[in-house]
């Protein structure tokens, strides 16, 4: 690490603490040529993640826009922020530690659609209806028949 004041590169940590939830680590360095202090901040390098869209289109993951849909699904529904919240940092967790540069929408769709069922079944039956395009109410009957039978196993 190259000090800011004299650009000597060896320093010394002095202390360490984690910020950010343990998302990041906050250094206080001291250079060991000039003795002045200065911050640092380590971090994890996470790999970018491109959502290929159904026309094929590429864009950046955005956990916000993720967010926005299962807020849509739950609305009035008694699922607390704090689920939703974990619901896109679990994805978005899994998709980093997949190692894949780029995933497709679908995939991210069902993600969240297992993860509504275990918690909501009619926030999962409404984000269902938007994601896999219900045509009819027959498919929309058909999925929440589906629902009912896997309940009263």
């Amino acid at each position: 690490m190259k000090c800011p004041g004299c650009g000597h590169t060896e320093s010394k940590v002095v202390d360490s603490r984690s910020t950010d939830e343990g998302h990041s680590i906050r250094r206080r360095r001291e250079c060991l040529a000039c003795q002045r202090r200065f911050t640092t901040y380590e971090f994890i390098e996470t790999v970018p993640l491109v959502v290929i869209k159904k026309n094929d289109s590429r864009e950046p993951f955005n956990r916000t826009k993720v967010l926005n849909g299962i807020m849509r699904a739950c609305q009035k529904r008694p699922v607390s922020i704090e689920q939703m919240e974990k619901i896109v940092s679990d994805i978005e967790n899994e998709l980093q530690n997949s190692l894949k540069n780029e995933i497709h929408v679908s995939t991210i769709g069902s993600m969240v659609m297992d993860r509504l069922k275990e918690i909501d079944a009619v926030s999962y039956v409404r984000f269902a209806s938007v994601y896999r395009e219900f045509k009819d109410v027959e498919t929309f009957m058909r999925e929440i028949e589906d629902i009912l039978r896997k309940n009263n196993k």
